[in-house]
């Protein structure tokens, strides 16, 4: 494959977009500057540590190293996960809802493709069974992480109606169950728009990266398609799990609303 190698130069004219970007901020009083500075430093740090560290596993394929890289990742988006939200849930619940969630979704779906759909061998091989858990595993967590925001947010703002709903006999399902379809609606809408758009409004990353590295159009887009599928299986189920978890969480065995189980919230 004919590849065009990047050199540090290539990369840093790309960097003075953001460079720009940050100085507008600054300027504009958005408050997005060193945030934005911040993230793309830690990107730049994060790529280039995963590419050696791919490079070896790559070059001594062994599932043990294989699935702690995987474990890895998974730890790193339960914490991605939980501090993204307004309140997030006290305790060991804050971290392990959302990493729960996506073992069972990202992490089966991942198997599942491995084993019965791309078939490599060994099934494990690590460059097609981590870039799919990365891109599977990172979906999922923007999915989880907007459902679960919405969900812990809407249910103190609409806790006066959870609260008479629980008063005139509903059970805690009940109760919450218009925050809980919405909820996991929200947590969906990225992945619809993404599916609705590829191909027309965009071109996916997997499938442009196949193509500047020389793959056939059309194998690239049977890989693409593939790959969205699997991410909508692991954000849907991912979020449902999670959002269905975190309403349970918010009441107590006698049924009653306990928002004081979020930080920042209020008994």
């Amino acid at each position: 494959m004919n590849v065009i190698a990047l050199s540090s130069l290539d990369l840093g004219v790309a960097a003075l977009l953001i460079m720009a970007l940050a100085g507008l901020s600054s300027r504009m009083r958005i408050g997005a500057g060193k945030p934005l500075l911040v993230s793309a430093a830690r990107s730049t740090v994060q790529l280039l540590l995963i590419g050696l560290v791919l490079k070896l596993l790559f070059e001594n394929a062994d599932p043990l190293w294989v699935a702690l890289l995987a474990a890895l990742m998974l730890l790193v988006a339960g914490r991605e996960v939980m501090v993204r939200q307004k309140r997030r849930f006290l305790g060991a619940w804050g971290f392990g809802v959302g990493t729960l969630s996506m073992f069972v979704s990202s992490f089966a779906i991942t198997v599942v493709a491995l084993l019965v759909v791309v078939s490599p061998d060994p099934w494990y091989a690590p460059q097609y069974a981590i870039p799919l858990l990365g891109m599977i595993l990172g979906n999922t967590m923007n999915g989880i992480s907007l459902g679960l925001d919405r969900l812990t947010q809407d249910a103190a703002q609409r806790r006066g109606v959870i609260e008479s709903r629980l008063a005139l006999g509903d059970d805690w399902r009940r109760a919450i169950s218009d925050s809980r379809r919405e909820a996991i609606r929200v947590g969906m809408i990225p992945i619809i728009n993404a599916m609705s758009a590829a191909g027309i409004v965009s071109l996916p990353g997997m499938m442009t990266g196949q193509i500047l590295a020389g793959t056939p159009p059309v194998e690239a887009v049977k890989y693409q398609i593939l790959v969205m599928f699997l991410i909508a299986g692991g954000t849907g189920f991912g979020t449902i799990v999670a959002v269905s978890l975190a309403a349970r969480r918010l009441f107590d065995e006698r049924q009653r609303l306990r928002l004081d189980r979020l930080g920042g919230a209020k008994e």
